[in-house]
């Protein structure tokens, strides 16, 4: 018999947190899995289990032992993530879990432009092939990380060229991934959670200038300039190529899509750039004036 018992990864991060608070006002019985038990957020009758990693496959089936449904966030970026989600879905499946609710991300194949993409699709394909019923709310990039994009000269280069993005904000993006979790008939469907928008970088940098008052603007880069401008920060080689093919995916129009999940799943409209950046005028004090 199942549980009704959901367990929430990544609960210290902005999206894991938001779900679980989400939840637990709706009275939904929960445990929160996590690396640090002491950033977990206290919420009232939840419970906490810390486990060292996803690549911890006895520690993870351990801690999800009686979940019914498991929202599984992605790891933190690494060279070996893929084989840190298999490990964890094979342990979720190992522990009983009956449902598997993971957050992937758009144009999720295995050959997609962006390369953590590709991860996800790994995920994915093994999630399906559990035999665990599965929904994949498919994120695109994160809007209130675009701001941190901006150097402090008021510059965002890489090459997007004209190419949109339909940024969504990781709030939006935990309210839909609250409905998903507690409502029926979304068993074997992916969705594509975005912004409600899809600007071109340049566009982007153009209203972040018109709201801020700081001159912010895009400037294209050709891919030998962009792993050339990056290579000063010593990040490993699977790194600089995730940060660059980001901006390729935008260019060649792979998170372009504008759908209406958040206002149809989350019950709200989507947030706009402009809405994020009123609600959070600070995310761009960095920027010189």
């Amino acid at each position: 018999m199942a549980s009704g018992l959901v367990a929430v990864t990544g609960a210290t991060g902005a999206v894991g947190g938001r779900v679980a608070g989400l939840l637990a006002r709706r009275g939904v019985a929960q445990r929160l899995v996590v690396r640090d038990a002491g950033r977990a957020p206290r919420l009232p009758g939840v419970e906490v289990r810390q486990i060292p990693g996803y690549g911890a496959g006895a520690e993870v089936r351990a801690a999800l032992d009686g979940v019914d449904t498991l929202f599984l966030v992605p790891a933190q970026e690494s060279a070996d993530r893929v084989e840190q989600h298999l490990t964890a879905v094979d342990a979720a499946v190992a522990a009983g879990v009956r449902r598997i609710v993971y957050l992937s991300f758009v144009d999720a194949r295995p050959d997609a432009t962006f390369t953590l993409a590709r991860h996800h699709w790994a995920t994915e394909e093994r999630i399906r092939a559990s035999g665990v019923a599965w929904t994949f709310p498919r994120m695109n990039l994160y809007l209130d990380f675009l701001p941190s994009m901006v150097s402090p000269e008021g510059v965002i280069e890489g090459p997007a060229g004209g190419g949109r993005a339909a940024m969504v904000t990781r709030a939006d993006v935990a309210d839909v991934a609250a409905t998903l979790l507690t409502s029926d008939g979304h068993d074997g469907r992916t969705y594509d959670v975005t912004g409600p928008e899809a600007p071109t970088l340049a566009g982007a940098a153009e209203g972040m200038s018109r709201l801020s008052g700081r001159r912010i603007v895009f400037r294209d880069q050709t891919v030998e300039e962009a792993y050339a401008s990056r290579a000063s920060y010593g990040a490993p080689d699977w790194q600089l190529e995730a940060w660059v093919t980001t901006y390729l995916a935008i260019a060649k129009g792979d998170t372009a899509g504008v759908t209406d999940t958040v206002p149809r799943l989350a019950g709200h409209p989507a947030t706009s750039l402009d809405d994020h950046l009123r609600a959070h005028p600070e995310a761009l004090d960095h920027v010189a004036g």
